[in-house]
């Protein structure tokens, strides 16, 4: 293996307090070594061990790859026009899904797969190393299966979301739907799969029916996480925290209690600003849920009907200026949220033994993330050791 010193780095996010200031683990002039795939040292440069060959950071920033934990990525076809009528003041809908089915659907397999590559290095170049996607735009066994052997081609971290919606196959048979998730479907989806989850929410699946789907899934070895609360008050939340999942995502229209029960459980909230943003809904009180201590993730929530966007920059700029975050916290939720909402200790943070995952700023500071939204400020990242930007 060969160890590479990065050395002159102005302000190092490290996400381990024993290393730096703060929840950050800030450390200024720093220095970090690479070990193959992994983090070996990390600290002041000037205490930096020798390494086989050096980098020389030019005094910018260096942070933890972003870790999207909530992305649609195995899809065909275009929702411009729905985009456009929703800025024309209709309002969002979660029947829109079927347009996405239908060419989905029609799409080869190639084809699939090669827009899943696309959208994973529009990510990549953005910072993000880490990435998960859902199926839920077949609706059918086979169509469901192709989808999460395609994303499994590309990603370790994949989700079954069968339920994403009701099947147009099964308009009138909402409970044969729910037998078909939960049997053949998910025999044929859950050797592809990590995670399962379904959207609880109203014009999708009830709570009854929530937890029919996860607890299959979990029954399969399958470990749980929900879409909950996005477009109105309900249960889903309440459901994510009783089964232990391990994120909760959207999380928009809360109560006390749900706050409270995500407070006292372990289920991470994981915020979606992209989708918000695009569907001039309601922002998450981030605010609310980060002073009573709930752990908060921020992730794209890329898909092409709700948040058709691949830029975790972009959102952390947004949970800044309309979720009321600062921008520790925002940077946090993307890098070591993003990896306690999928339950994992090697990325989000750069301390020893992490996977070597980091992105270069063209910036003194991680702040500039939110203070110059839109501008292109990631200048290298670095996956597994080796960089790819």
């Amino acid at each position: 293996m060969t160890t590479t010193l990065i050395t002159n780095i102005g302000s190092l996010v490290t996400n381990d307090p024993t290393l730096g200031e703060g929840p950050l683990g800030l450390v200024k002039d720093a220095a970090l070594v690479l070990d193959g795939e992994t983090i070996a040292w990390a600290g002041p440069a000037v205490q930096a061990p020798a390494a086989d060959q050096a980098v020389d950071a030019d005094g910018r920033a260096v942070i933890p790859g972003f870790v999207d934990s909530h992305s649609h990525l195995v899809f065909a076809g275009d929702r411009t026009a729905e985009f456009n009528a929703r800025m024309s003041g209709q309002p969002y809908k979660a029947g829109g899904i079927r347009t996405t089915v239908a060419a989905t659907r029609a799409a080869t397999d190639a084809e699939l797969s090669a827009n899943v590559a696309r959208y994973m290095w529009e990510a990549l170049r953005q910072g993000t190393t880490t990435f998960e996607t859902k199926s839920g735009y077949g609706l059918t066994v086979e169509d469901e299966a192709r989808a999460l052997r395609i994303a499994a081609e590309h990603t370790d971290e994949v989700t079954y979301l069968g339920a994403h919606i009701v099947s147009p196959d099964y308009a009138d048979d909402p409970a044969g739907y729910v037998k078909l998730v939960t049997g053949e479907m998910l025999d044929a989806c859950a050797p592809y799969a990590r995670w399962v989850d379904v959207f609880c929410e109203k014009g999708a699946f009830d709570g009854d029916q929530a937890r029919a789907i996860l607890k299959a899934g979990m029954a399969k070895g399958l470990q749980a996480r929900v879409h909950a609360n996005q477009l109105s008050y309900g249960p889903g939340v309440q459901l994510a925290v009783e089964l232990d999942a391990a994120s909760a995502d959207h999380c928009t229209h809360l109560t006390s209690a749900d706050i409270d029960a995500l407070a006292q459980g372990n289920t991470v909230a994981t915020l979606l600003p992209g989708a918000e943003f695009s569907t001039r809904a309601e922002w998450p009180d981030a605010r609310r849920l980060l002073d009573v201590g709930v752990t908060v993730a921020l992730s794209t929530d890329c898909n092409p009907g709700s948040s058709f966007t691949s830029s975790m920059p972009f959102c952390i700029a947004l949970a800044v200026r309309d979720m009321l975050m600062t921008p520790d916290e925002a940077i946090w939720s993307a890098t070591a949220g993003g990896a306690a909402a999928l339950r994992r200790t090697d990325v989000g943070r750069l301390g020893v033994g992490a996977r070597a995952d980091l992105v270069v700023l063209d910036a003194p500071s991680h702040v500039h993330l939110a203070y110059r939204p839109g501008v292109p400020l990631v200048a290298e990242v670095w996956r597994k050791g080796a960089r790819t930007v």
